[in-house]
């Protein structure tokens, strides 16, 4: 008796349940994308700009100049990125004033951990 009630509430526990959604990122639009460093003479990014259409992914490297670890300020280095959607119906051809005008820049700040 108690093993049909244990299994007749976990079928009624599971059809109670609401579906939950995954997370989705829907988006028809293109985004404009740079890369900015707190140390330029440090840090590098290959490419550090870009555009990418919906779904489209990019592959950039981050290099880091030989330094002395012991002697120089670290605490404060992070490359952030920065996106904005593209104006509708422009090229895929990266322009810097996407990000100096109304629209919305979004930004991700990234701190730099260094492995002396």
């Amino acid at each position: 008796m108690q093993r049909e009630m244990k299994q007749k509430c976990a079928k009624t526990c599971d059809l109670c349940k609401a579906p939950t959604p995954s997370p989705q990122t829907y988006s028809v639009r293109c985004i404009g994308w740079a890369i900015k460093t707190t140390n330029m003479k440090r840090l590098g990014v290959d490419p550090s700009c870009g555009v990418l259409d919906p779904k489209e992914a990019t592959l950039m490297a981050v290099s880091c100049d030989v330094f002395d670890y012991g002697r120089e300020h670290t605490n404060n280095d992070r490359v952030t990125v920065e996106w904005c959607n593209t104006p509708d119906g422009a090229a895929k051809q990266f322009r810097r004033e996407w990000f100096q005008g109304d629209g919305m820049v979004r930004r991700k700040n990234l701190p730099i951990e260094y492995n002396p």
